[in-house]
């Protein structure tokens, strides 16, 4: 019984939010896994390893930022790509997401469910930025003795 569906993590504080995408991602092909603030999100992303996380920042518990945070530091969850998903949509905001971490920043506002499910799709399928190509083109590193792949080489000079 091989289980080939991409895993999606969706961690909002919204329930309708959650419903409404588990639905469109599940009719998708995807399984969906829900969240509904960001310590259950860190546990579920650990538990269940998913392809791809879309993450809101405004929650009870941890905000989307700590999070994202956790995420990068854990060798476990740091080559999961993360869509921030959010209300939160000033320059400084979506700066700070991405630089933390995140592959793509998008507004609640600004954004169709549509255009959603396809910016999901381009990073499950993307050769650079989904999950296995991070693994696979990372950089082998040790933590504690195991190893674990980098998304990125250092830029440090």
């Amino acid at each position: 019984m091989g289980d080939s569906k991409l895993k999606i993590l969706f961690v909002d504080d919204d329930n309708f939010l959650r419903k409404v995408y588990k639905s469109e991602l599940s009719e998708q092909g995807y399984e969906v896994i829900l969240a509904a603030d960001g310590e259950e999100g860190l546990e579920k992303a650990q538990i269940s390893d998913p392809d791809l996380i879309i993450l809101d920042m405004i929650m009870p518990q941890k905000n989307g930022f700590e999070v994202l945070t956790e995420l990068q530091n854990n060798p476990a969850t740091k080559n999961i790509p993360v869509i921030i998903l959010s209300n939160l949509g000033q320059e400084d905001d979506i700066k700070k997401g991405l630089d933390l971490g995140a592959v793509d920043y998008l507004v609640k506002d600004n954004i169709t469910l549509a255009v959603i499910v396809e910016k999901v799709s381009h990073y499950l399928n993307s050769k650079t930025k989904s999950k296995a190509a991070l693994i696979k083109n990372g950089h082998s590193d040790k933590v504690n003795g195991e190893e674990y792949y980098k998304s990125e080489p250092s830029r440090e000079k």
